[in-house]
């Protein structure tokens, strides 16, 4: 089986770990968490960043600090995963979605301002699979109105937005550090941002809120969504090679485009906008209408032949448990909803090489064929 990702780990990770376990730090306290933190802020261009224990928590805390809640709503895409709409239920507010572009499977920005209401206090940009969001115009509107921008860049680390680096361009920007990301430290998360008022409130709610002069005296509730000093450790490693990870990603990609091109049933991903070159996360297909089969058909074939693949996104609009709280509305949002039954992703993680590529493609050829 070529798994869908495989992570690039090598002698700079063992190295920087290894430090870490003959030194003996290994908790949130050891050295390596700041220096993680500030080579991530230098090199994306941000004043502060705040290393967590995943992408989700650096979301949690990011809702959290920028104070909203009860009677709140945050406009946010459909079509992204749950994680981004977890805290804004905790924490009372609502989730008001809208459908995704048929091109680059990003939020439609156009169809922002028509959500905007007198409760809205946040627009939450999640930059998906390997393109941006257009974000000036999305900036432009919040500023207009007076809202705060909560920037996903998850999935983008290395991208750039009209020459500006993903993680850069929000009131609060998250990064996450799972296997597949381009940057990974196992599990763990970022949260970025100019703000210094915001980057201590963040600070203080990732270590439980601890006071500063009496340490288990709280006056707020928050989390332990620390970083350990050994993903710091694998962060920085991967950080060093940033560069380099992003041009094989390219790479990966154009020779799915080219391997793949003139497949009938098949929509290949956009290679680029008038603002980014895609950095292809991950390399998702669509199956075009001619196609008989939907994605789950396809990937179940697939499976048979040795071929991980991971499905699109299920829409939020369409979660159960969304439904059950009331929050999903009645509203139908068709591209998010045709991009979940007809997309998939294929295998292109770091740790695999190209004869594992070139498999894949002829399998997907031969599958759909």
């Amino acid at each position: 089986m070529i798994p869908v990702n495989l992570p690039r780990l090598g002698t700079r990770e063992k190295e920087l770990l290894g430090e870490c376990i003959d030194t003996g730090w290994i908790s949130s306290e050891g050295p390596f968490v700041g220096e993680f933190e500030q080579r991530m802020a230098a090199h994306v261009g941000r004043d502060a960043a705040i290393a967590v224990s995943n992408g989700t928590a650096a979301l949690d805390i990011a809702v959290e600090a920028l104070g909203i809640g009860p009677g709140d709503e945050v406009i946010m895409p459909t079509f992204t995963i749950i994680s981004c709409v977890h805290q804004v239920v905790r924490a009372g507010a609502r989730p008001v979605f809208v459908d995704c572009d048929a091109a680059t499977w990003n939020m439609r920005v156009d169809h922002v301002e028509q959500k905007i209401s007198k409760r809205t206090r946040a627009i939450l940009a999640v930059h998906i699979y390997g393109l941006p969001v257009d974000m000036d115009p999305l900036l432009e509107l919040a500023r207009q109105h007076g809202l705060r921008v909560i920037e996903d860049a998850a999935e983008v680390i290395g991208q750039t937005y009209k020459g500006r680096h993903c993680g850069s361009i929000g009131d609060a920007s998250t990064f996450s550090f799972y296997p597949n990301k381009h940057i990974t430290t196992g599990e763990g998360g970022m949260l970025l941002t100019d703000d210094p008022a915001l980057a201590e409130r963040a600070r203080s709610k990732r270590n439980l809120c601890f006071q500063r002069k009496q340490r288990f005296v709280h006056d707020e509730l928050g989390w332990n969504y620390r970083m350990t000093n050994m993903q710091a450790a694998l962060g920085l490693a991967q950080l060093e090679r940033i560069d380099a990870t992003v041009q094989r990603k390219r790479a990966i990609g154009r020779f799915y485009n080219e391997a793949l091109a003139g497949l009938p049933q098949l929509r290949l991903p956009l290679a680029k906008t008038d603002y980014a070159e895609n950095i292809y996360w991950v390399y998702g297909v669509v199956l075009e209408d001619s196609c008989p089969a939907d994605a789950a058909v396809i990937m179940e074939k697939l499976a048979a032949e040795g071929i991980g693949t991971r499905p699109f996104f299920w829409p939020l609009h369409e979660q159960p448990v969304l439904r059950d709280l009331g929050l999903a509305g009645n509203e139908s949002f068709p591209i998010a909803e045709s991009l979940a039954r007809r997309g998939f992703y294929l295998p292109s993680g770091l740790g695999s090489d190209d004869d594992d590529f070139a498999r894949v493609a002829e399998t997907v050829i031969k599958v759909l064929q």
